[in-house]
């Protein structure tokens, strides 16, 4: 059996300066980043930000993944656990809402030198080291991109009608459900979906949470991809221009089309990854982590694949 935790370091900069986020963790008496259990149905996003919120009382969205740390607890099970960067904003540090209490009795924002000197345990230095790599690179500050398969629909051979209005199954729409606090714990303010039912009710849950405006485009249609996939990978990429923390919402046979409009920004390895999410599962997301910039100039600092939980 595996304990899935998740976690974040969260950060900021002082006249330049990057600052990083350590908890005084009471029980244990040690230094470490916020970090907890994941829930029973929750997804390892929404956990983090979760955790975040509980231990430190900062409201926090994630940025890049920073990887994954695995051992043993002393009852024999695996722990496995994941942690991203998040940025935090000078309104998040304001409404702060953290108070001491027996699990996490201080927190404090020490430069990544100091901390490299107070944390606890050695193997959380990876994640510094990861996090200073990309803030000398100008690569922490990433806005997400999420390129999202609809939910279960209705079987074709099941559906007597046109294809436009073929519904998601009863567990397709507890996907749509459950998509919403993934795309929540990114931070999307920008949802993109071809106005096929399947897609467009796989993204409406999310667009009602947040009161935003879905934004239906013919051409990420299976129709409007197979016939001009040139106008759906122009869409893609004036939405990629954007520079929005966006979700794009469409079709599996469309997928091939907008992944490798996305590639043109990938490194060789990066493309190895982009390529396998044409196999993703229906609502499944490809989750794309770029800097601001136009063509050339934007990068992909990070992927990952995410799926939601269903009880």
């Amino acid at each position: 059996m595996t304990v899935f935790a998740a976690g974040a370091l969260c950060w900021r900069e002082v006249d330049g300066q990057l600052l990083i986020a350590i908890i005084h963790r009471k029980r244990y008496g040690d230094w470490s980043w916020p970090k907890g259990k994941v829930d029973p149905g929750e997804s390892l996003p929404q956990a983090a930000v979760r955790e975040i919120r509980e231990e430190t009382g900062l409201k926090v969205k994630l940025g890049v993944h920073l990887g994954t740390q695995n051992y043993m607890l002393q009852n024999g099970a695996a722990k496995e656990v994941h942690y991203w960067a998040a940025k935090v904003s000078d309104k998040a540090l304001v409404e702060s809402t953290f108070k001491p209490d027996e699990e996490v009795e201080r927190i404090e924002w020490k430069t990544p030198e100091e901390i490299d000197d107070l944390l606890s345990y050695e193997q959380d230095k990876e994640f510094l080291v990861k996090l200073v790599d990309l803030h000398s690179k100008a690569l922490l500050q990433t806005k997400p991109f999420i390129l999202l398969r609809h939910a279960k629909a209705t079987p074709r051979g099941q559906w007597p009608k046109d294809e436009a209005h073929r519904p998601l199954l009863p567990l397709g729409e507890e996907q749509a459900k459950a998509i919403v606090p993934i795309l929540a714990a990114y931070g999307i303010k920008k949802v993109v979906s071809s106005p096929w039912a399947r897609c467009a009710n796989t993204v409406m849950p999310y667009v009602r949470k947040k009161g935003l405006k879905l934004i239906e485009r013919g051409q990420l249609t299976e129709f409007g991809n197979a016939i001009g996939p040139q106008r759906t990978a122009k869409t893609v990429e004036k939405l990629l221009a954007t520079g929005s923390a966006a979700v794009l919402c469409s079709h599996r046979p469309a997928l091939p089309t907008i992944l490798d409009t996305i590639s043109k920004n990938a490194t060789p390895a990066q493309e190895i990854l982009i390529h396998e999410a044409r196999a993703l599962e229906p609502g499944q997301m490809l989750v794309v982590h770029l800097t601001k910039g136009e063509g050339s100039k934007r990068r992909i600092v990070g992927l990952e694949i995410q799926t939601p939980t269903v009880n």
